[in-house]
């Protein structure tokens, strides 16, 4: 089991069942975002909420202390309404699902990504 599959397993087991497949359809997009060579991957993730003005939101995450948290619309603000809408549509849920959903999960994927405090090497 790769390391995407294990912080998916672990993000779904914390909600207790909650969620069923279309946020694990959701989960496997947002892996696929930040596994992207075509968009920079995790660090062009963390640099489009640095150009957005949310960089400060997106270091805490990174680092080893404390996660701040997303609201839906500033993820939607960074991601764009068609990322939302193409993983909405894929995975079969709303797009407020999805900025909804990312705002929860997103904060902990990419802290699971980085746990010494630092952006893998590409």
């Amino acid at each position: 089991m790769g390391l995407f599959d294990q912080i998916k397993e672990g993000l779904l087991g914390n909600l207790g069942g909650e969620g069923g497949s279309g946020l694990a359809g959701m989960l496997d997009h947002a892996m696929g975002i930040l596994n992207n060579p075509e968009t920079g991957g995790l660090s062009g993730l963390i640099e489009s909420f640095k150009n957005k003005g949310l960089g400060e939101i997106a270091s805490s995450w990174v680092s080893t202390g404390k996660n701040l948290p997303i609201s839906a619309e500033q993820i939607q603000q960074v991601l764009g309404s068609d990322t939302i809408r193409d993983i909405a549509a894929k995975a079969n849920i709303s797009m407020e699902d999805v900025s909804s959903g990312l705002s929860r999960f997103l904060p902990q994927m990419v802290d699971k990504l980085t746990p010494n405090g630092k952006l893998p090497e590409e």
